[in-house]
């Protein structure tokens, strides 16, 4: 049987989380270690595990994804100065949890993203 995941968790309702938006296919909550004013967190509620165990078979979920994160940034009011969406992927990337998610980013200027040190 898999681990299940904080996000599992989440979803379920079993750890408290501050959840701005749910529905049958997504759940999004803040970040509990946020990296700018806005940083929500969106999640299928299915497990996948990262961008490499996508299939066909996901891409509304993976658009759907996006559209919520459209709504939520005019909801938080940061779709005119602008967001950023990541993504990340193994543990290279900086994913923290074995469980596909997106990040909503904003709130401040967010600088080049691939500004990286050498």
């Amino acid at each position: 049987m898999m681990e299940r995941t904080i996000f599992h968790k989440i979803i379920c309702k079993e750890v408290s989380s501050k959840i701005v938006y749910q529905d049958h296919l997504v759940t999004a909550f803040e970040d509990i270690k946020p990296k700018c004013p806005i940083h929500i967190l969106v999640v299928p509620n299915i497990y996948i595990v990262n961008l490499n165990d996508i299939t066909e078979n996901h891409e509304r979920l993976l658009g759907h994804m996006v559209l919520i994160c459209s709504k939520i940034a005019r909801e938080k009011k940061i779709h005119d100065s602008g967001y950023r969406l990541v993504m990340n992927c193994n543990r290279n990337s900086g994913q923290e949890v074995s469980y596909l998610h997106m990040h909503l980013l904003g709130g401040k200027p967010l600088g080049d993203f691939l500004e990286m040190e050498k």
